[in-house]
């Protein structure tokens, strides 16, 4: 073989090799940034409001999917990652203690659009000294901090609409929850948190 046909093939396997890895590279990040924005996706807590479930700068793997394909997903006890109802570009994570009724979206825009809000269920959350009631029983929150609270909060009835979840950290004293800024739209919840897999000492599942 002649040296200028030898150095011919070379090249051409060389940029048989380059293209190659440019697909599966770009595969790669089609398939990341997918499962990123649909299926999972990480998350670092910010602050105490979860101690001692979940610690400051404790690294969790937040799923999406069901959300995504617009499944009845979250229920009361799980904790999950939600936009915060007062400024989109910051993100919560809190347990949800307190679900809206079953409703059909529809059929709640057409009770309000004929003015009966009234005819629309909804979900009713007290808390009295500390204690929390949902349609007024007490929820049993094993989860929460075994030192007590700098005080014992009272709150008034909230009414959890069809739709919204009412959200409050584990660590009561330190947390701004739907105490402050009331029930959260399920449109808000970014997805439920599954995972702790940093610091790998406390790797393990969320309860």
């Amino acid at each position: 073989m002649q040296p200028a046909e030898s150095n011919r093939r070379a090249k051409q396997e060389m940029k048989r090799e380059v293209f190659e890895f440019a697909k599966m590279v770009v595969w790669f990040l089609l398939l990341f940034f997918g499962l990123r924005a649909y299926v999972v996706e990480g998350y670092e807590v910010q602050g105490p409001s979860m101690t001692p479930t979940l610690v400051d700068r404790e690294r969790i793997l937040v799923f999406k999917l069901p959300l995504q394909l617009g499944m009845d997903a979250v229920r009361p006890g799980d904790i999950v990652v939600f936009q915060s109802p007062e400024d989109p570009g910051k993100r919560y994570v809190k347990r949800v203690v307190a679900k809206g009724p079953e409703m059909s979206r529809r059929k709640v825009a057409a009770a309000r659009a004929r003015g009966m809000d009234q005819h629309v269920p909804h979900t009713k959350v007290i808390i009295d000294h500390g204690a929390v009631y949902v349609d007024n029983s007490l929820l049993h929150e094993n989860y929460l901090p075994p030192f007590p609270p700098d005080h014992e909060e009272n709150q008034n009835e909230v009414a959890v609409a069809p739709g919204e979840f009412y959200v409050l950290g584990d660590n009561r004293s330190k947390s701004k929850d739907s105490r402050v800024f009331g029930p959260v739209s399920g449109d808000a919840i970014i997805g439920r948190a599954v995972l702790r897999f940093w610091p790998p000492s406390r790797f393990g599942l969320i309860e």
